[in-house]
């Protein structure tokens, strides 16, 4: 039984927690992300604390690669992307449409939906849509970076302070500290073979895509990093960028050229890249790279990733596999202490 002064500074504490969550409710999500990637992290910062003999030295050299590695795209693709965006006005958009509209209308069984859904007075509104869709777009990108600054400072400090943040973390844990040490090696391991096969999936499948738009004389690197970013979303990614840009290809340049960039994406991307090459990737990542005997399955991290997307967005694709493999850390320690 609690005595009177172990009581008190129970309600407290919680009383403490209730108070801190409301005040830092807005910027909880981009501390939760930010733990998690210094977890991902964990052993580059052991390696740079070990070359460095600093810790301040260590956290600030991580926090500026993660910069780069989340910033310099997005400020490349706000960039130069502006350019390509104001070439696409509502005509050429329009002439896009009509286009379908008159291949998809020769094609007997689509000949009805085509009449129903590229009408006149559709296109129209497909184009508002598409209009609004920018606007809000743009409105959750600013959302987005001021997320970014924050994870990225949040990263900084865990950085920093990891030993004892992560000592306390253990201390709070109501398990063992054995048993707890293994669920945050879990969940680390876990993040560390998402977040690097994560990167290296993605800049290998936008250099591939990249390479199609040089050879067709659009800016590859644009593409590649526009497509390497829409590779994280399971499933439909590819599809939302090579699709648009073969119809506008059908239109501007020729029928010839957009089969030839839709087939390229569908055969050496979606199916050899995607469906082949990147589990590969994935298991030469966390057994010649990571050197992780944590037993994780692929499946699992597809639709922890999927799910975690559909929930947060981009940053479910982190959350996502955290929340699964901690998951299956605390059923694990409960099926333990019930034997």
């Amino acid at each position: 039984m609690l005595s009177k002064s172990s009581l008190m500074v129970t309600v407290l504490f919680i009383l403490a927690i209730i108070g801190a969550f409301n005040v830092y409710k807005p910027f909880l999500l981009p501390i939760v992300v930010a733990m998690l990637l210094t977890m991902a992290t964990f052993n580059l910062t052991k390696t740079l604390v070990h070359y460095t003999n600093s810790a301040k030295i260590s956290a600030g050299i991580s926090t500026t690669l993660l910069s780069l590695l989340l910033f310099a795209p997005i400020v490349y693709i706000a960039t130069i992307g502006v350019g390509y965006v104001s070439e696409f006005d509502n005509a050429g958009v329009k002439e896009t449409f009509t286009t379908v509209k008159i291949f998809a209308g020769d094609i007997p069984f689509l000949k009805g939906a085509t009449e129903e859904y590229l009408a006149d007075e559709k296109i129209n509104s497909y184009i508002q849509y598409l209009t609004q869709y920018i606007t809000v777009a743009g409105s959750a990108g600013i959302g987005f970076v001021k997320d970014m600054f924050l994870v990225v400072i949040f990263y900084f400090f865990i950085n920093y302070y990891g030993s004892s943040f992560f000592d306390t973390i253990l201390e709070l844990l109501p398990v063992s500290p054995k048993k707890g040490e293994k669920m945050i090696e879990e969940v680390s391991s876990t993040m560390e073979i998402v977040f690097y096969s994560i990167i290296v999936t993605a800049i290998f499948e936008g250099f591939l895509f990249g390479v199609i738009m040089q050879i067709f004389d659009f800016n590859g690197l644009l593409f590649g990093v526009i497509y390497g970013f829409a590779s994280l979303i399971p499933i439909i990614g590819g599809v939302i960028v090579w699709a648009p840009v073969s119809l506008y290809v059908w239109t501007k340049i020729d029928s010839a050229s957009a089969i030839t960039i839709a087939t390229y994406s569908i055969v050496m991307i979606s199916v050899i890249a995607d469906t082949f090459i990147k589990p590969m990737i994935i298991e030469m990542i966390k057994v010649d790279f990571l050197k992780s005997v944590v037993k994780i399955n692929t499946i699992v991290i597809f639709f922890s990733i999927l799910a975690g997307m559909s929930t947060y967005g981009f940053w479910g694709m982190i959350l996502g596999p955290a929340v699964t493999s901690f998951l299956i850390a605390i059923t694990k320690v409960y099926i333990d202490n019930t034997d």
